[in-house]
């Protein structure tokens, strides 16, 4: 019934308490690669309720058509990345569907019955994440934003096609 709401899910998020160690293990361990990295990933937005500035560092890489996705909470904002102690909330984290139409999914997530833990935005990109109410663990986000789907594309052609020469390309978003 999921695949008639939401569609299939394209991406699998993890929370990881040092990115370049995750990356680098699951390239040894699973051949998971290449590996797209953003540093310094901002985010506004508001975190159960209240506002929030949150910054993360993310690693892209495909596993046939799944997104695989790492997180790195940088800052010690409130954030469904962390616990309420401040800590990362290492381990699954989130199952995600791109959308083209962001508040359009929320609302009809909400007459599911889910409720709204995040909602941010950057200027490439708006996300919410949600959950099933006294569900602990595992968070629903939708992605919205231009050029997304056309991203994930060439991620998944560029994973079907790799040597494993260039395991990692790096994208500095704080210098910008």
């Amino acid at each position: 019934m999921a695949d008639a709401i939401f569609g299939a899910i394209d991406q699998l998020g993890f929370v990881v308490a040092d990115l370049d160690r995750s990356l680098s293990g699951r390239m040894r361990a699973l051949g998971l690669g290449p590996w797209t990295v953003f540093r310094g990933v901002a985010l506004d937005g508001r975190f159960r309720g209240q506002p929030t500035h949150v910054t993360i560092d993310v690693a892209l890489a495909y596993q046939g058509d799944m997104q695989i996705e790492l997180i790195q909470p940088v800052g010690d904002a409130p954030s469904p990345y962390r616990d309420e102690s401040g800590a990362p909330l290492c381990g699954m984290h989130h199952m995600a569907w791109i959308v083209d139409d962001l508040d359009a999914a929320v609302a009809s997530a909400a007459a599911r019955g889910l409720s709204v833990v995040f909602t941010a935005s950057n200027p490439s990109t708006r996300v919410a994440y949600l959950e099933v109410e006294g569900d602990t663990g595992v968070l629903y986000e939708f992605i919205e934003g231009a050029g997304m789907r056309e991203m994930v594309a060439a991620g998944i052609a560029a994973t079907r096609g790799w040597d494993g020469s260039d395991p990692v390309t790096v994208i500095d978003l704080g210098e910008q």
